[in-house]
């Protein structure tokens, strides 16, 4: 299932995959400094969460109890995903080929392409 999440909703979802569940007067006590949403932000931005399937509430008592319905890593692997076909054709070739004549690459990130490619070749058949 894609589900496309804006900025905001990407900074909910954060505290939400930290720890869940969380009732609305949580999640705006937590996210109030960062975003100065208030409570009616949060509920509206919880109500477009719901609809698009990313979460889901439980009645817990006096408070709906908001948690996540999909995981860190399939959201962020789908923007991924998004992120290489619309800037770069889907080559992530392209992209690191683009990082590395920017400059943008340290040696720490050099280090962890590395690995992460050494991984990936051991896995062939």
């Amino acid at each position: 299932m894609k589900i496309n999440l804006s900025d905001g909703e990407w900074k909910l979802m954060n505290h939400l995959w930290a720890t869940a569940p969380k009732t609305i007067t949580e999640l705006t006590s937590e996210m109030s400094s960062e975003t100065g949403w208030t409570k009616n932000t949060i509920i509206t931005m919880l109500s477009r969460l719901e609809a698009k399937g990313a979460i889901h509430h439980e009645d817990g008592g006096r408070a709906k109890l908001y948690s996540p319905l999909i995981p860190r890593e399939d959201a962020a692997l789908a923007e991924t995903k998004d992120f290489l076909g619309k800037v770069f054709g889907g080559s992530l070739g392209l992209m690191v080929h683009a990082m590395v004549e920017s400059r943008t690459l340290t040696e720490a990130d050099i280090a962890e392409l590395s690995a992460i490619l050494e991984e990936a070749g051991g896995e062939k058949t």
